[in-house]
């Protein structure tokens, strides 16, 4: 039952994005990748789109201060690079921007003159706990149509598929 109503939605979308390029004819794990690349891309364009509606914040500023909000001590700019996996340039660039908004400050790195530190405002710090609180009730809602079984056995299997991917990537790194 429950497959043939996603069967009915999925023959009924427009478009299936990512999706679209398998058919039944391939093998089931490259179908699962799409699927996962499909689901991933559509919660994160919805994430998107009620950030930018809700409070006038990219994603990137909200993984930004998501990464400080776990660090009250605050981060080298190095080190908020490399947690995001992106560019020294991009993080300057967020940096500047949420320090003329009043979100972040920087400051000299005392052990290291060439090293910023950058720590949520106590107004940044604030704002971020609002997004956050309705950060995870959109990601609730997303997942509602999946009961709390659905929802552990996927986490679980795609855990499973983490540890399989780290080990392959060891395997690589030593060839």
């Amino acid at each position: 039952m429950k497959a043939d109503r996603s069967r009915a939605l999925l023959d009924g979308a427009d478009e299936l994005g990512h999706e679209a390029r398998a058919d039944s004819e391939d093998h089931a794990a490259l179908r699962l990748w799409l699927r996962m690349l499909s689901c991933t891309t559509q919660i994160e364009d919805e994430i998107r789109r009620r950030l930018r509606a809700g409070f006038g914040i990219s994603l990137a500023r909200f993984d930004y201060m998501a990464q400080l909000h776990r660090r009250p001590e605050g981060l080298r700019m190095r080190e908020l690079s490399r947690c995001l996996m992106v560019t020294g340039g991009n993080v300057t660039g967020l940096t500047d921007e949420l320090e003329r908004d009043g979100l972040v400050a920087r400051e000299s790195d005392p052990n290291d003159r060439r090293a910023w530190i950058v720590r949520l405002t106590p107004r940044g710090r604030g704002d971020f706990e609002a997004m956050a609180r309705e950060h995870e009730r959109w990601i609730l809602e997303l997942f509602g149509g999946l009961d709390a079984r659905a929802v552990q056995q996927l986490y679980g299997h795609l855990g499973t598929l983490r540890v399989q991917l780290l080990r392959h990537a060891q395997v690589a790194e030593r060839s």
